[in-house]
């Protein structure tokens, strides 16, 4: 077993890829099988498995996640009642819950075993810049 924790700096919503993070820390302590597991020590990010090859995948699902979940100041939100820390924070949190916060990916002969075109990625669900924290965790 091996544990570290890996930061991404954010600068609004969007996917954020730490792939090559991930890859780095299993060849710093793995060269056999195992299982990575990723956690997110947020309550208003998430974490995804998604494409990696066309940009405009990761802008389509901001773009959906935001129809879907609307800024606080929209009419349709006016039924919030978490308001105190902005009108980004609760539709973050919505976000979050909808989304996982772990993941677990294999690995195989010390490397991650993703599709050809899979990426792990952040979901940063805030309007303002972050710093987001990921807990990595090797089991083998």
């Amino acid at each position: 077993m091996a544990q570290s924790r890996i930061e991404i700096s954010t600068s609004g919503p969007g996917l954020y890829e730490f792939t090559d993070k991930a890859s780095a820390f299993i060849r710093s302590v793995a060269s056999g099988d195992g299982l990575l597991t990723c956690f997110v020590r947020h309550t208003s990010a998430s974490l995804l498995i998604q494409e990696n090859a066309d940009p405009d995948v990761r802008r389509d699902l901001d773009v959906f996640f935001r129809r879907l979940v609307p800024d606080g100041n929209d009419p349709a939100m006016s039924w919030l009642r978490h308001t105190a820390e902005g009108p980004d924070d609760m539709p973050a949190h919505i976000k979050a819950a909808l989304t996982p916060v772990s993941l677990s990916v294999p690995v195989t002969a010390g490397r991650l075993a993703l599709g050809t075109w899979q990426g792990l990625y952040l979901f940063e669900h805030r309007l303002a810049a972050h710093t987001r924290e990921i807990v990595l965790h090797l089991s083998s």
